[in-house]
């Protein structure tokens, strides 16, 4: 999972298109960005986290691309489990 594919992985679980930002800011989406300043290493970062009002909520940083969108993808995927929209399949009669 890479940030060109996890909008279709969300959307499998079915996570709103219109919640999410990949690449870029907006207001009242979860976002998923690349930090453009790489750190001492030499690094770019990842990050995720909520904006709303131009600020940033649960905001986590991430050196690795795939290890940010994992964690995107649970966050997102434990929400939609809480409110019953994916679950356990009913067991067959």
């Amino acid at each position: 999972m890479n940030a060109e594919s996890i909008a279709e992985w969300l959307a499998a679980v079915g996570v709103p298109a219109e919640i999410l930002s990949i690449g870029a800011e907006a207001d009242n989406s979860w976002c998923l960005v690349r930090d453009e300043t790489p750190d001492d290493d030499g690094v770019h970062g990842w990050e995720v986290f909520w904006r709303e009002q131009g600020n940033r909520y649960d905001w986590a940083r991430f050196t690795n691309e795939q290890v940010a969108c994992h964690y995107l993808f649970g966050r997102l995927t434990w929400a939609q489990v809480v409110r019953g929209a994916v679950g356990q399949l009913p067991t067959p009669a």
